[in-house]
């Protein structure tokens, strides 16, 4: 199994990269996963992102992205929706590129009016790439970002929330792989 984290803020050292990286420790805890765990932080890619000739950083990171197991894809809430860098991002992905991986979407707001929107914009994208999307999406206020470690905080009501659905994705398509290796 191997987990990847997107994250889709263009700013360096952001406290979405930071809620992304806790998220996905949870994760990762919860489902047993001791192994490495690969960071994508796309303000690292912004600069070649948009240029019409690939480069070859972005490439790894799409091929990071569509060898995941279980990726976990956040952003800070843009006009009631995820970023322009990560829909650029996303966009350069084929049709149903992430089928069999599973994707936990998260978007770190400033408000709580904008809580729909990892349900309403941020699933059907990931969705239309073919991921399965357990539920919920995390809307996470930045207020809640201090609670991030608390064992009973909103990320891990969360993450015990969603990993068993996880789960029952992972293990059957990680069983499969392993079969077809033999």
């Amino acid at each position: 199994m191997s987990i990847v984290t997107v994250v889709g803020n263009p700013r360096p050292g952001s406290r979405t990269l930071g809620a992304a990286v806790a998220a996905t420790d949870a994760i990762a805890a919860r489902l047993g996963h001791t192994g490495a765990r690969d960071v994508i932080d796309l303000s690292a890619l912004a600069p070649t992102l948009l240029q019409p000739e690939a480069d070859a950083s972005v490439e790894i990171a799409l091929e990071l992205l569509t060898s995941a197991s279980v990726a976990v894809v956040a952003s800070p809430t843009y006009k009631a929706t995820y970023t322009g860098l990560l829909k650029a991002f996303l966009d350069r992905l084929p049709p149903n590129a992430l089928a069999g991986t599973a994707a936990l979407p998260i978007l770190v707001m400033g408000h709580p009016k904008h809580a729909l929107a990892v349900e309403v914009h941020f699933r059907p994208l990931l969705v239309e790439l073919g991921a399965f999307v357990p539920t919920p999406g995390l809307a996470l206020l930045e207020s809640e970002l201090p609670e991030l470690d608390a064992a009973d905080g909103p990320l891990a009501r969360w993450a015990d929330q969603v990993v068993p659905q996880t789960a029952d994705h992972v293990v059957p398509r990680t069983a499969a792989r392993e079969g077809a290796l033999r």
